[in-house]
């Protein structure tokens, strides 16, 4: 295992002058005072807790890319958790190389300056390390130079892509045919331009939500979040959640038909002896339904009205 010292000379190495970077002192001051608050960071401690569910057999040999802003620099503080995790188990996991990507955007959300540039981990020894500011690279994840890291170098994709740019995200990733651990909003298995990922069965749910984040001053923020993957989960701890009985046995509370004579269910019951298509809300997917022999029916949001009124959002799933 790579140990925090180590990883401190690694990232020191790599990190460029304020000439190299484009900026002045005065530039890094303004830029500090203008950042907004609503941006924010994975934290390294929901990192940890979901990449070590997975077996370390996905790592072994692998080229993780962390396409998403996930910079690396001097300090922790200025250093990506999806950066910092894989750099101190690199060893441990044994990678063949890890690519990170920084995004020249006009919030400096690492303190980097305003060129894109790519960092590469491509061996066990400390030196194994290089930093590239490619001309007119942007680090952003749909520039041509990361998606010709994505489609030929990348074998697994694991970041925290923009809330914002999901949809675009989402359909470059899935279309690349890469594995992937990323994180994204925990309703996604309701939104329309998702729903049919999940129904032709090009991602599920991976095992945990994340529902704090930090703000570039470091300050707790919270936002809905959840990591999606298409890495096989042959055990998942949430199934537990679900209830499959029949449904006599659900509670009348937990169930009802609504204008349309469809049933709804509340609370992750599910009717084990019900044929019909019936409605459940994003929690029941998240759980793991669509790998207990079910499926969704249609690739699109469904909202129930019970007594004229409209009900949130949910999607119709049947028996297989």
């Amino acid at each position: 295992m790579t140990t925090k010292k180590q990883i401190a000379k690694i990232i020191k190495r790599t990190i460029p002058s304020l000439e190299e970077r484009g900026v002045t002192t005065k530039d890094v001051l303004q830029k500090a005072q203008s950042v907004n608050n609503d941006e924010f960071y994975t934290r390294y401690e929901d990192v940890e807790k979901e990449l070590k569910m997975y077996p370390k057999s996905i790592w072994k040999n692998k080229v993780v890319f962390c396409n998403c802003d996930d910079a690396v620099n001097s300090t922790d503080r200025n250093t990506s958790a999806f950066a910092l995790y894989f750099l101190t188990k690199f060893n441990e996991l044994g990678l063949k190389k890890l690519i990170c990507t920084h995004y020249a955007g006009k919030v400096d959300l690492f303190n980097q300056g305003p060129k894109g540039y790519i960092f590469t981990k491509f061996g066990f020894n400390e030196m194994d390390t290089k930093k590239e500011y490619p001309k007119n690279y942007t680090g952003s994840f749909d520039d041509p130079l990361s998606l010709k890291i994505l489609n030929e170098d990348a074998d697994i994709v694991c970041t925290n892509p923009p809330f914002s740019r999901a949809i675009d995200y989402w359909r470059i990733l899935i279309e690349s045919g890469k594995r992937f651990i990323i994180i994204s909003n925990i309703t996604n298995p309701i939104t329309p331009a998702f729903i049919p990922y999940f129904m032709k069965g090009k991602v599920w749910a991976g095992y945990h939500e994340v529902d704090w984040f930090l703000t570039p001053k470091r300050e707790m923020t919270r936002a809905a979040g959840y990591w999606y993957t298409n890495v096989p989960i042959k055990n998942r701890p949430k199934y537990k959640q679900l209830k499959i009985i029949p449904l006599k046995e659900i509670p009348e509370e937990n169930k009802q038909y609504d204008d349309h004579k469809v049933l709804l269910v509340k609370k992750c019951y599910i009717p084990s002896d019900y044929k019909k298509p019936f409605a459940v809300s994003a929690r029941a997917i998240l759980n793991g339904l669509l790998e207990k022999g079910y499926e969704i029916v249609k690739d699109n949001q469904y909202f129930p009205y019970v007594n004229g009124k409209k009900c949130f959002g949910r999607v119709l799933v049947k028996k297989m």
